[in-house]
């Protein structure tokens, strides 16, 4: 299944050429390898695993569905701030699996972040499986503008743990 594109880190391409006036950011690391890590990795990944193994706490009772609404809670120490965003792309097929979300107005950021695990099935890396991680924000509105700067300084955090939240090893 794959959801309708337009969105900006389009989840459902290998490839990708970030759009403009976003500050975008893409990484791809191998997470372990084999068909049985696959099918456990395709199923973390579509159940918000990779923020939750990271940190988050998300308000949704089952796997991702495109356009479903939810909240992403961040927790730091006695502070908890409500992200809420919308699922706008979802990708699921033989070698390629995850999904996108877009932030909704009361977001500390404005833009999008996109999961994605994805398998090569041939050559020297046959059976490798990887994550990407893809994101383009900026500032944003009202009182969150002027937390930008440390924001961005808790973006590198957290992408290094979701760089981590399917590691096997």
């Amino acid at each position: 299944m794959t959801s309708p594109a337009g969105s900006l880190t389009t989840p459902g391409a290998a490839g990708w050429d970030p759009p403009g006036g976003w500050r975008a950011h893409e990484r791809t690391v191998v997470v372990g390898s084999g068909d049985r890590f696959w099918e456990e990795a395709r199923v973390a990944v579509l159940r918000w695993e990779v923020k939750t193994r990271s940190g988050f706490r998300v308000l949704s009772d089952g796997p991702v569905v495109a356009d479903e609404r939810t909240w992403v809670l961040a927790e730091l120490g006695p502070v908890v701030v409500r992200e809420p965003v919308r699922v706008v792309a979802v990708v699921d097929t033989d070698d390629r699996c995850g999904f996108a979300y877009g932030t909704l107005d009361g977001h500390p950021v404005s833009g999008e972040e996109a999961f994605v695990v994805h398998r090569d099935r041939t050559g020297d890396d046959a059976g490798t499986v990887r994550l990407t991680l893809r994101s383009c924000t900026r500032a944003g509105r009202a009182g969150w503008r002027l937390a930008f700067p440390a924001i961005l300084i808790a973006q590198r955090w957290y992408r290094r743990r979701y760089a981590r939240a399917l590691a096997t090893g």
